[in-house]
């Protein structure tokens, strides 16, 4: 069976054992004119007035958008945003906040890739930075506890607008909306509570659940007390074009989306599987290791246990090396000691949230990676296993498994999310 699965920029060619369930995003057509659409969700807004009414001349406004690890359509959002603002905002008084949370800061070049030149040269771009305190304001305590530090920036500007796109995520429930404010322009502090151990460890913080999912609850919460003017969120296709634009009141806008991706994304399936082939979707989500876990938590939501993950991803940017991640994961003996010292300190380990459900993935399942950048010794290190040659190390797995051994492909990645019919919380 021949299948192309993300990877990179360019995706790999696979010949794997026929009788594969492969399982895909339902087919989208792409927005025969994106600008058109973009331009409508600002002008007919699901819930609230039309933006042009929401903004007075002389006021700042703050733009909240993804930062590089997100195939957001930027370079098409933003400058929608500032045609609409045309001839009642001064480009001087706009500011757009790169929302990384706790991820690096993204490089002059890459943020000409991400916004286009137009909108470089023309209005103030500045990176989120969640360490620096100095760049903060005090709001409160918000949701179960959450001590709420945002971006001055953002809490200072009249007029605040997020921008994102949608898709389920592994213990947000999906993408997009209130994520644009907390984790995207909190404090450090602020997010290790929002991705703390007893949040991350409920079984309602997953795939596809915001009402009830204790992390969704507080970011909502945040979101909707600290004030968002104005909220525009896109769902994509395979082929990262936007399908659909949704705009407005922040909550039913991004109430509105959800749905939408839901029936768009999550896919059901008949059963487990002795093998899932799964990817990171390709870049620019593949870039690092840290991001590739959302693949490993798409295929661990129907590989049986002690069952095969193989997840391509071509982690160019590494672990990455940046930020704590790598010493964190790295510096547990096993899997089971890294979920025993994460339960036992709650969120003061950074990144904690991540490394607790990769540790919770390996523990139950055996993870090989492929990959272009990182070598054994560093897969190894993360008790992972590398495999230059994927369609051998299924062979193998599956000849293993026996006779009635079930092979399962994610081609991109947690840009489907399947679940066994029936199981879905």
């Amino acid at each position: 069976m021949q299948t192309r699965v993300a990877y990179g920029d360019t995706g790999l060619r696979l010949d794997l054992p026929d009788g594969a369930t492969v399982v895909t995003p339902s087919p989208r057509q792409a927005a025969a004119d994106p600008r058109e659409t973009l331009r409508t969700a600002l002008r007919k807004p699901v819930a609230g007035p039309p933006l042009r009414e929401r903004v007075s001349r002389g006021q700042t406004v703050a733009i909240s958008a993804c930062d590089i690890t997100r195939p957001q359509p930027r370079h098409l959002m933003i400058p929608a945003l500032l045609e609409e603002l045309d001839g009642i905002i001064d480009l001087d008084d706009v500011v757009v906040l790169v929302a990384t949370g706790t991820h690096r800061a993204n490089t002059p070049d890459e943020l000409r890739a991400m916004f286009g030149d137009e909108v470089v040269d023309s209005v103030r771009i500045v990176n989120h930075d969640s360490r620096a305190m100095d760049t903060m304001v005090w709001r409160g305590t918000f949701g179960r506890d959450v001590p709420v530090w945002l971006n001055r920036e953002w809490t200072e500007a009249d007029v605040r607008i997020t921008t994102g796109f949608v898709e389920p995520h592994f213990f947000a429930g999906f993408s997009g909306g209130p994520k644009l404010v907390a984790p995207g322009l909190a404090a450090l502090d602020t997010v290790l509570v929002l991705h703390d151990a007893t949040r991350i460890g409920d079984p309602r913080a997953t795939w596809g659940i915001t009402h009830g999912n204790p992390v969704h609850d507080d970011v909502r919460t945040i979101a909707e007390t600290t004030g968002v003017t104005f909220a525009l969120d896109v769902v994509l296709n395979d082929e990262q074009a936007i399908v659909e634009a949704f705009g407005g009141d922040l909550l039913p806008m991004h109430e509105a989306a959800t749905a939408f991706a839901k029936d768009v994304a999550m896919q059901p399936v008949d059963g487990r599987f002795d093998v899932v082939v799964t990817t990171g979707s390709g870049y620019p989500l593949d870039q690092n290791l840290y991001q590739s876990v959302k693949g490993m938590s798409a295929a661990y939501q129907v590989v049986r246990k002690g069952g095969m993950i193989v997840c391509a991803a071509e982690c160019r940017d590494g672990f990455p090396d940046h930020g704590s991640y790598r010493e964190s994961l790295t510096s547990g003996a096993s899997p089971e000691q890294m979920l025993a010292e994460i339960a036992g300190r709650d969120h003061t380990i950074p990144d904690q949230w991540q490394i607790q459900i990769q540790a919770r993935i390996q523990s139950d399942s055996r993870v090989v990676m492929h990959t272009s950048y990182l070598s054994d010794a560093d897969l190894a290190a993360a008790h992972l296993e590398q495999t230059d040659d994927i369609v051998g190390t299924v062979e193998k797995a599956m000849r293993e498994a026996g006779s009635a051994a079930r092979l399962c492909v994610l081609p991109e990645g947690p840009q489907t999310v399947p679940y066994v019919a029936g199981e879905l919380p």
